[in-house]
């Protein structure tokens, strides 16, 4: 059986954004904060974000990292999953 070679990053001219999914997970997370009476400038404190990061997620605007995801879920008294599933539902 022959080796493959490992190729390092991905290919050229792919990406990993997807403002479908990234629209769809600001929404969820807008969802729950303002479900928990939660104003974005205090969640961002409470996940250790910066404000204007929180806001970009919001809007759809940056896909957040895995830890990122844990720490607003963190934030928001809930779990990634319940993000997850939230996100998921907003997906048309």
């Amino acid at each position: 059986m022959q080796k493959r070679t490992i190729q390092r990053g991905r290919p050229a001219g792919s990406t990993t954004f997807d403002a479908e999914l990234a629209q769809a997970f600001g929404a969820a997370v807008r969802a729950l904060r303002t479900e928990r009476g939660i104003a974005q400038e205090t969640l961002a404190n409470l996940a250790g974000i910066e404000r204007s990061h929180m806001g970009k997620i919001e809007r759809g605007e940056h896909a957040p990292s895995l830890a990122i995801i844990f720490k607003i879920a963190r934030a928001l008294e809930s779990s990634p999953g319940v993000l997850m599933t939230e996100t998921e539902l907003r997906i048309q």
